[in-house]
Formats: C-alpha cells, sequence, structure tokens
C-alpha cells in the first residue's frame, strides 16, 4: 500500500480544491491520503463524497501550535491531528481561535504590503482565501501582481518572519495541543520537527515530555519528509523507537504553492494501521 499522511487542499493554503486532490492521489497510485489542511476541517466533507473507489481518506488537520526552541525559546511548531471528533466543543472552539487569528493576520499583513505594493487589495485576498488564510495566499496575490517572481521568491523576501510586514499570531501551546487532540479521540503526529530550513527547531526534550501528557500523550513523528536532511530524519526516527511512537512519511503537498509531489514521502502500512487503532474519535 501506498500511503501519504499530509496533504493541503484549497480549503487552506493548498491549491487543488479536495475533489482535485483526491483524484490527484489516486492518480499518483495512492491507496490512503489524508487531508490535513490548517486549522480546519471543511474540505473533509468534499474530499470524502470525491474519492474514487480504492482510495481511503484519511480525516485530519494541521495544528498551528508554539513549542520550546532549542535555545529555549518559543518556537512555531506545526502538529498534525488524525481521526479525531469534529464536534469536540473544546477542540472546535479552539480551531475557530486559529482560523480568526490566521484572518485577522493576512488582513493586516496584506494592509501592510499594500502601503508599498498598491496593486495589493487585502479584501480581494481575504475574499479569495478559504476558512483557513495563509502566507501563501499573500504569496500568490504579490506573484499575480508581478511583485514577486515566485511563491518562493515571495516567502524569501516580503512574507520573511525577517520582514517588516511580517505579522505574527497567537497558536495553541504545543503540550495543551496534544491534550486536546486526545480528549477528542484524536492522535497527535509532530509535523517535520527537525526541518531546519523553516528556521529554529523544536526542542527534543520536549517531544519526551509530549509522550507523558495526561489525558493522551502524543502519538508519533513526522520522520520522512522533503524538509529533512538525512541525519535529522535519523535522529527523528532513533528518537521515535526509544519513545514507542509512530513513525510518518508524507508529501506535505499544496499543489502548485510548492513543489512537492503526492507521494514522494510514505508511510509503512504498520504505521498506519497502529495510527488507525489508536484513534477513537472518527474511523479510517
Amino acid at each position: 500500500m501506498r500511503i501519504d499522511l499530509h496533504t493541503h487542499s484549497s480549503a487552506s493554503d493548498g491549491t487543488d480544491t479536495p475533489a482535485e486532490l483526491v483524484r490527484a492521489a489516486h492518480a499518483a497510485g495512492l491507496d490512503v491520503v489524508a487531508l490535513t489542511d490548517h486549522d480546519t476541517t471543511a474540505g473533509w466533507d468534499e474530499a470524502l463524497e470525491a474519492a474514487p473507489a480504492g482510495l481511503t481518506v484519511v480525516r485530519g488537520m494541521e495544528m498551528s501550535c508554539t513549542g520550546r526552541g532549542e535555545d529555549g525559546d518559543p518556537v512555531p511548531v506545526h502538529l498534525l491531528a488524525y481521526l479525531f471528533d469534529p464536534e469536540n466543543e473544546a477542540f472546535a472552539l479552539e480551531r475557530a481561535r486559529l482560523r480568526e487569528e490566521r484572518s485577522t493576520r493576512i488582513r493586516r499583513m496584506a494592509e501592510l504590503l499594500a502601503v508599498d505594493y498598491p496593486s495589493i487589495d487585502p479584501d480581494d485576498i481575504l475574499a479569495r482565501t478559504g476558512p483557513s488564510a495563509g502566507r501563501p495566499h499573500l504569496a500568490r496575490a504579490l506573484v499575480e501582481a508581478g511583485a514577486a517572481p515566485s511563491v518562493q521568491a515571495a516567502f524569501d523576501g516580503p512574507l520573511s518572519t525577517r520582514s517588516q510586514y511580517y505579522v505574527p499570531k497567537v497558536d495553541t501551546p504545543l503540550d495543551r495541543a496534544v491534550k486536546m487532540i486526545a480528549a477528542a479521540g484524536g492522535v497527535s503526529v509532530l509535523a517535520h520537527a527537525r526541518a531546519r530550513t523553516r528556521g529554529r527547531l523544536l526542542d527534543l526534550a520536549q517531544i519526551r515530555e509530549l509522550v507523558s501528557l495526561d489525558p493522551g500523550g502524543l502519538g508519533g513523528l513526522e520522520v520522512d519528509h522533503a524538509d529533512h536532511n538525512a541525519e535529522d530524519a535519523r535522529i527523528l526516527r532513533e528518537l521515535a523507537g526509544e519513545l514507542d511512537l509512530i513513525v510518518t512519511g508524507s508529501s506535505d503537498y499544496h499543489g502548485r504553492n510548492k513543489e512537492l509531489k503526492l507521494g514522494q514521502h510514505l508511510t509503512s502500512v504498520d504505521n498506519y494501521e497502529r495510527l488507525v487503532s489508536q484513534a477513537s474519535g472518527l474511523p479510517a
């Protein structure tokens, strides 16, 4: 089986609709694909309805969190949540708060950009985004306006965390997010935790702390990912073995927004079955 447990649709910052994504996943030879849009479940129903015969769609989400960096200071972290109950009240309220944070931040960044890039229209950008606005929406607007040659160039320049246009947002503390996912019957997996190209790294000691949280600790680590070099993948794989965590691999597919292919990295059948068996919020 070919299993890809991390993809994004136009419900957040991908360019494929959920229906287009599942059809592309089937065409790429996948047997299982997880839809993990940022802080939203909005694409689930469309993906399930459009899924071709023979393709299993795993309902998931990528949550915006704040962890403890190796230097002791806060660091942005992404946490994948799988097969949780979307009706869990506390978790649903937190997802709504995160989406509001995203929308407010993107509007403010668009307003700042519009001062120097008059063709940027904050209202138009917000009108075109899904329920989970992100910097890729701004990046595409900059490309369309001729203010950046590519999405990556926009991220390296005006959308960089070091840019005068960058606006931070208030994300969920990582330990609280893990406990919320567990309380909703889901399984949590740290996404690309050693992605050096994205900036500072999460303290490995915090990963150890997350495993023993009550109720329910961290479930797994995303090890095989385009942003991990061989050494960092080895570190995470060994840590997962030490802590008896699920090991996943995935593409982190975003359609045209990133040069990543569906199935670029995969999850083993054993680890997938283990993830499904640990979830109580939803069936796979």
